[in-house]
């Protein structure tokens, strides 16, 4: 009988794969504890709130709601710091291209998802950010001038199926997300309606209250005015679920286009791989902000649902969208001139 003998490398090796396993899980556990201690250390000096537009505007009042709450309870100052130009993009890109440490975040509008959809920007709304959460969401209304011979979406569609291209609709622009709505109404429905851009959607509703287009999606703010002075008339809402500020009307899904809705959002985000931890902490307390009884009240009153939702959850919604505009981008043949 011959002993078996063991190979001097074999175990050699075993050893090797023994201690580079645990040199990996040594730093793991530092990797976690340092993520942790720079989460309960945080923030360490001032953090810029980056606004990609000017001041005085929806996303810079949000935005600056959120940086007043971080500054009372975080220990530093949060500054809003506004860099408009270039439809928004340049300040995307500077959070963009930031450190990932939680001293540069962005308010955005769900406009930097469309762009990237449209056109190819110099950021990715996917891999460059860390969503931290959707601070607010309202519809838009569809809204359609009175002597056309239409009560509902129904309606809308059977004539656009009847008169194709005759039916026009009216947007802020092309590849604004009002456009892009409208694009996704006829896609859905199979139908052909006819595009009129203008330059913004202030210069549409005189349109659409004349009869000069067809229809348009309207602000429900600025667009309940019209509707209550018999100018325009609102058939449907164009999100998930009906708006508190209009409970009469009908969600387009509802209305016979099941999978349709289009919401404007503001959001916060941070730069990818930014620390969970510090994440968590930022959603958290501006989910306390924006739930305030005295700003959901003023932002409610306006038709804005206040939404605070966890970054898992956002981050799947900031997927999901820029796959739905990406496809219809795709589909329509849409360009931006």
């Amino acid at each position: 009988m011959h002993e078996r003998q063991e190979n001097p490398r074999s175990g050699s090796r075993s050893h090797f794969r023994l201690s580079t396993f645990a040199f990996r899980l040594v730093c793991c556990a530092l990797a976690g504890v340092s993520a942790s201690a720079s989460a309960q250390h945080y923030p360490a000096r001032p953090v810029r709130v980056i606004v990609p537009l000017t001041p005085g505007g929806g996303v810079d009042i949000i935005a600056r709601v959120i940086a007043d709450h971080y500054s009372q309870v975080m220990g530093q100052r949060f500054i809003v710091d506004n860099r408009p130009g270039a439809g928004g993009t340049i300040g995307v890109e500077t959070v963009a291209k930031a450190s990932p440490d939680g001293q540069t975040l962005l308010v955005s509008s769900s406009s930097m998802v469309t762009n990237a959809a449209i056109q190819a920007q110099r950021y990715d709304p996917i891999r460059d950010f860390q969503p931290v959460t959707k601070l607010t969401s309202n519809s838009y209304v569809l809204l359609v001038t009175p002597s056309l011979p239409v009560a509902s979406v129904k309606d809308l569609i059977a004539l656009a199926r009847a008169q194709p291209d005759k039916v026009t609709y009216a947007s802020s622009g092309v590849g604004a997300v009002l456009h892009l709505g409208s694009e996704l109404l006829c896609s859905l429905t199979g139908t052909q309606m006819t595009h009129v851009p203008y330059k913004g959607v202030a210069e549409a509703y005189p349109a659409v209250a004349s009869g000069l287009v067809n229809w348009v999606l309207g602000n429900p703010l600025s667009a309940a005015p019209l509707i209550k002075a018999g100018r325009v008339k609102g058939i449907a809402v164009t999100g998930a679920a009906r708006m508190k500020a209009l409970p009469d009307l009908p969600t387009v899904a509802e209305s016979g286009v099941p999978g349709y809705a289009v919401e404007a959002w503001f959001a916060l985000f941070a730069p990818a791989r930014t620390p969970a931890a510090i994440v968590s902490r930022l959603h958290v307390e501006a989910a306390k902000a924006i739930r305030a009884p005295e700003i959901a009240r003023r932002f409610e009153a306006e038709g804005t649902d206040m939404v605070g939702n966890p970054p898992q959850e956002f981050t799947r919604e900031v997927r999901a969208e820029y796959e739905k505009w990406r496809a219809l981008v795709a589909k329509a043949g849409l360009k931006i001139q």
